[in-house]
């Protein structure tokens, strides 16, 4: 883990090179949240590249193709994922015109005879049939966009797609965003630089989709606090009836697996001792607070209790550098979102280097309005959860490297 980190970070960014003159197609992640109005929720996103977007602008590029996906289209044009409805607020936000064209032969044109300041935004990548098949013609035909292919967009750094992978087989010259640098340099800071005691603190529903990362993590780390559903099959492991709560019986041998190999390295496991629970997840009528092995018959635990969470602050507050991935529990449902806010509350408020992995945490860190508090939240799930397991991301892949 310790070489696939230092590798990615190790490729040229945008101020390893010179950007007068050149035609730049930035591959950016404006995946944002709308309501059924279009209105945008959540800009974060698009607020976070605009330090590579900038920093084009200022030296003197000749123009700006800006190039991302909205939402999952099933195949072609989809009224309610077209990047159309960026545009206005991307404009405001850059405080400069941006042209929204839908066509990549119309913007090759339009791209040979452009002016400084010229920034283009190309409709979903996503409706091109090209993109997630990563067909070379259609990557051939964005590096035709382009002098300079910038990838900033972290979110989708794990998928092989022609806009984040393919294209830079075709493009001389090739780096790393603003964005991405600063996801690496955070990672790196956690897992290969970090002051100790180190934490991992993981939640979710699934132990199945954390295997890899506990067990390419648990070398590295102190502590290992486990939450949210995933912590049943754990408890499971050791013995304790968790009744109707969601546990993965094929993985109780690999918890048990997971626990043995954390005490081999020394790593200090914390479980929740109470939890939540509740007699029906869609339609509670009974919620009770009981002892891990005093769950009652037909009912779901949905949460972390009172004493888990004194447990775990103990815990936190004796970490130097905090890395969190998954909620403590269905933090959307408000009467089982406690555990997940005020968890979010303690690492928040504690002085470790803390960093946020997941899409769901860093959704749970906003609604808690605990954001600015964090060192550092991801802006990629997917991403951030194959980095901390230890990949070399493809959207590094085959970027330049210093």
């Amino acid at each position: 883990m310790i070489s696939n980190i230092f590798t990615m970070g190790g490729v040229k960014s945008l101020r390893d090179i010179d950007l007068t003159g050149k035609r730049v197609l930035i591959r950016v992640d404006f995946n944002v949240p709308m309501d059924a109005q279009y209105t945008i929720s959540d800009d974060s996103r698009i607020r976070a590249a605009l330090p590579t977007i900038n920093y084009c602008i200022d030296h003197n590029v000749c123009s700006i193709t800006l190039v991302s996906h909205l939402g999952r289209p099933k195949g072609g044009y989809d009224e309610r994922y077209t990047l159309r409805h960026l545009q206005k607020r991307l404009e405001r936000l850059l405080q400069k015109k941006v042209e929204f064209i839908d066509d990549l032969d119309e913007l090759k044109a339009e791209n040979t005879h452009c002016s400084i300041e010229r920034i283009f935004l190309l409709e979903n990548i996503r409706f091109y049939e090209g993109e997630k098949k990563n067909d070379p013609a259609f990557c051939q035909k964005l590096a035709d966009l382009c002098d300079v292919y910038v990838n900033d967009a972290f979110g989708t750094s794990h998928r092989k797609d022609a806009s984040t992978y393919g294209i830079a087989d075709y493009v001389e010259t090739k780096v790393a965003g603003f964005l991405m640098m600063r996801e690496i340099e955070a990672f790196t800071k956690a897992l290969e630089k970090p002051i100790r005691p180190i934490a991992l603190v993981v939640g979710g529903s699934k132990i199945s989709s954390k295997i890899t990362l506990l067990t390419s993590v648990i070398p590295k780390i102190d502590k290992l606090i486990i939450g949210g559903a995933m912590s049943n099959t754990f408890l499971k492991a050791l013995g304790y009836d968790m009744r109707a709560s969601l546990v993965e019986d094929d993985y109780v041998e690999v918890a048990k697996e997971v626990l043995s190999e954390a005490k081999a390295h020394g790593v200090k496991i914390y479980l929740p001792v109470d939890v939540v629970s509740t007699d029906s997840i869609e339609h509670p009528v009974d919620i009770k607070i009981t002892p891990v092995q005093d769950v009652l018959e037909g009912f779901h635990a949905v949460d972390i209790g009172p004493a888990t969470l004194k447990l775990f602050s103990e815990a936190i507050d004796l970490s130097n550098t905090i890395i969190w991935n998954g909620p403590m529990g269905i933090y959307e449902i408000s009467q089982f979102s406690k555990g997940t806010y005020k968890l979010a509350s303690i690492i928040a408020d504690s002085y470790a280097f803390s960093i946020v992995g997941g899409g769901d945490t860093a959704d749970a860190v906003e609604k808690a309005g605990e954001k600015e508090k964090f060192s550092f939240i991801s802006t990629g799930g997917g991403a951030s959860l194959e980095l901390l397991e230890g990949k070399v991301l493809p959207g590094f892949e085959k970027l330049d490297r210093k």
